[in-house]
């Protein structure tokens, strides 16, 4: 039976307008009624609706495929619409619906409903047929494009957005892609992936960039770069950009790189991009990557990133042999039977104790002035890096610390980017003097006055109130400051509230209080650990592919990343997040409770040794990731199993 069979023209209807899903899919089931294929359109439309309950048929890229076999049906049929702007129907991938297929089955039929499903899918996976279904303008022209693709005869124009690699193409690299996110662990590599893997299947060929915690790997060429059709920039930091200068480059979020591939590939090769220009004085190497109509608050984060990024190497490497330097003590010196004088000095007491604490001493001290410096130079590219060093130096001397270091960074690159504006009154013939003499010795001269001055007493006063209140919190506040901690390391899974969790509690570990991190790195344990044991006990809530991610997903929770939940958390965020979150939160709050400290800030359960109460440190990270197990369970809905 062809497809073409069961699609007659009054069940088709193109460039239709509707407003949400459930509106979609009641035009859907009228189309079919206008086809003769109901008996009773009540009961259909009543069983389409209770098979979309059971997992979205938004099956992504654009296409959704609404069914259901019902009592409803007196014979087999199928309806067509098209939506080019395209609307939310809950897609696997999260991107707009714009190509539909409604399929009718008699109750007690032979399953042709899904044999008709199984012929469809295959067919719009070729990406210029569906764009040219969706592109049709006649329900003639529609049909016969159906029977064209049976047939075997379909050929895609050749403007069709789904460019096949051609002759002209040929030589080069169409699209060029760089993905970065401020830890470079797990963000980077999921965009990377999507965007290949999208691209490969429409023949588009691709080269993406990554910048990684191991630093950038499979670099962009000036050649490819000057070849490239279109250029995407997904990314939370800032990358080196002066390369493209003069290219259309599509720059979004790191996260846009997962979920909506598909556009960003239009929209690169479409040539709808901005044209990027450089500043005036960046180089290849400077990482740029703001775009003029980006708001205030993505740029504040993206510099903020950026500081985090080149500082986390530093924390942890530091922070984990401080960690070993406490343990070496803890067993090899008997505390209580050393003068109150020398426990002070626990960690440094046996020589090769005081070898780590050394060395662990000397990386954690560059954590203030690289995230201050490099904050300053994602605002004011080079020249803004000296004074940003030296603003987050002073803030480690003054008592400002974590939150002196922040603002240091950002007051050093707008007061160089100031500077900048400043010394162009200068002749031209001390061009060159500028980058070498001038920014550094007035950029510097400004902000160690303002940081000595202007931003050292006040917050160095708040980081002590903080301290204090912290010390004297009653048992009960600590609870609920570890729930908040933990529940907003689950909220975004690596986004802003996730950072802001974290960059906290290191901050505060900074300043020698050992729980706020150890609540954060709880809560960020839990989410894929969660669902893990949710696919594992709940199968029917997960379909295969989704079962089979649970090894996975324990070792990436085991090891402290977070991210390894996003995948869920993207196709199904109304279930997964809430039930994460809770997880998290109560993990949090257990850590507090069970007075957990840890003083290494990264390394999952490799570091437990180096945490105060390891065993209820373990508990609360199981009892949170049961709970949110449960709960995730008992509120998804059925997946199809098939």
């Amino acid at each position: 039976m062809r497809v073409t069979d069961l699609l007659k023209n009054a069940s088709i209807d193109l460039g239709a307008s509707v407003k949400d899903k459930k509106d979609a899919i009641s035009h859907l089931v009228d189309l079919m009624d206008k086809g003769g294929n109901l008996k009773n359109k009540e009961q259909y439309k009543k069983d389409v609706f209770a098979r979309e309950a059971s997992g979205t048929t938004g099956l992504g890229d654009g296409i959704a495929t609404p069914h259901a076999k019902s009592s409803g049906v007196k014979a087999p049929g199928l309806a067509a619409m098209t939506i080019p702007d395209g609307i939310d129907f809950e897609s696997m991938d999260g991107n707009p619906a714009r190509l539909f297929f409604a399929i009718a089955a008699p109750d007690g039929g032979n399953d042709e409903h899904l044999m008709i499903l199984s012929k469809l899918a295959t067919m719009v996976m070729d990406p210029d047929f569906k764009e040219a279904l969706i592109k049709a303008t006649t329900k003639e022209e529609f049909l016969k494009i159906i029977d064209d693709k049976e047939d075997g005869k379909f050929q895609a124009p050749e403007s069709s957005s789904s460019v096949q690699l051609s002759k002209e193409a040929s030589d080069h690299i169409q699209i060029l892609a760089v993905t970065a996110c401020p830890t470079g662990i797990a963000h980077t590599f999921m965009a990377a992936e999507s965007l290949e893997q999208h691209a490969k299947k429409r023949g588009i060929s691709i080269k993406v960039e990554t910048n990684g915690s191991g630093g950038a790997k499979n670099v962009l060429t000036a050649e490819e770069i000057a070849k490239a059709d279109g250029i995407i920039v997904a990314a939370d930091k800032n990358v080196a950009m002066a390369r493209f200068d003069g290219k259309h480059v599509v720059i979004t979020k790191v996260a846009d790189g997962i979920n909506k591939a598909d556009e960003l590939i239009d929209k690169a090769l479409g040539g709808k991009a901005p044209i990027y220009h450089a500043k005036a004085g960046e180089s290849a190497g400077d990482a740029g990557g703001g775009v003029e109509n980006e708001s205030i608050g993505r740029q504040v984060y993206k510099h903020l990133m950026n500081g985090v990024s080149h500082m986390l190497p530093f924390v942890i490497g530091g922070g984990i042999l401080i960690a070993i330097s406490f343990l070496i003590d803890g067993a090899s010196v008997d505390l209580n039977s050393l003068p109150a004088e020398e426990r002070g000095k626990f960690g440094s007491i046996t020589p090769a104790a005081a070898t780590f604490m050394g060395i662990g001493g000397a990386s954690f001290g560059f954590m203030l002035p690289v995230l201050a410096g490099f904050i300053s130079m994602s605002i004011a590219d080079r020249p803004g890096l000296a004074a940003g060093f030296v603003g987050g130096a002073l803030s480690a001397s003054n008592g400002s610390g974590f939150l002196g270091a922040l603002l240091a960074g950002f007051i050093a690159g707008f007061a160089v980017n100031w500077l900048k504006k400043a010394l162009n009154v200068l002749p031209p013939s001390l061009e060159g003097t500028k980058p070498i003499l001038f920014y550094p010795l007035l950029g510097v001269l400004i902000i160690g006055l303002i940081c000595n001055f202007v931003i050292g007493p006040p917050v160095a006063g708040v980081n002590e109130a903080l301290k204090n209140a912290l010390g004297g919190m009653d048992p009960s506040a600590k609870l609920v400051m570890g729930a908040v901690i933990g529940g907003m390391m689950a909220i975004d899974m690596g986004g802003p509230l996730n950072k802001a969790a974290y960059v906290t509690g290191v901050g505060l570990l900074a300043d020698g209080n050992y729980y706020v991190i150890a609540a954060a790195m709880a809560g960020g344990m839990v989410p894929p650990i969660a669902i893990a044991l949710s696919t594992m006990f709940f199968k029917s809530k997960f379909t295969k592919n989704e079962q089979k991610t649970a090894p996975t997903n324990i070792i990436m929770g085991l090891s402290f990343i977070t991210e390894g939940a996003i995948p869920f958390a993207a196709g199904d965020p109304l279930h997964v997040i809430p039930a994460c979150a809770v997880g998290s939160a109560i993990a949090g709050a257990l850590v507090m409770m069970f007075d957990c400290t840890l003083m290494a800030p990264h390394g999952g359960i490799f570091v437990v040794p180096t945490i105060g109460n390891p065993l209820g440190y373990l508990a609360a990270i199981i009892i949170g990731s049961i709970v949110g197990c449960v709960i995730l369970g008992f509120i998804r809905k059925p997946r199809p199993q098939d």
